[in-house]
């Protein structure tokens, strides 16, 4: 499994208009073939900063998504709201500490 983090950074002014997109399009994502999983956050100090959660099958599952017209349009509509260039990391889960 791989799990992919993406923090974007909005103009603030454009919040609205990014959470409609993510409305539009948060069931098609996370109902594409490999996504495990779906979350957005936003930060508490930075309320124009959002980060998008998932968990994916596989890098490959994640790769034919990026590659798919979904994320096309959709990150195309996404990212002229964008008040700095956005970072993303693909991670693996090595371990989950319980009490």
């Amino acid at each position: 499994m791989l799990i992919r983090i993406v923090r974007m950074s909005f103009q603030e002014r454009r919040t609205a208009d990014f959470l409609a997109i993510f409305e539009a399009s948060k069931q098609k994502i996370r109902t594409f073939p490999g996504c495990l999983h779906l979350e957005l956050l936003r930060d508490l100090d930075q309320p124009a900063v959002f980060v998008t959660y998932s968990h994916w099958e596989s890098p490959e599952a994640l790769e034919k998504y990026r590659r798919s017209e979904l994320f096309k349009t959709t990150w195309a509509a996404t990212k002229v709201l964008f008040a700095e260039r956005a970072t993303a990391y693909s991670v693996e889960k090595l371990e989950t500490v319980s009490p």
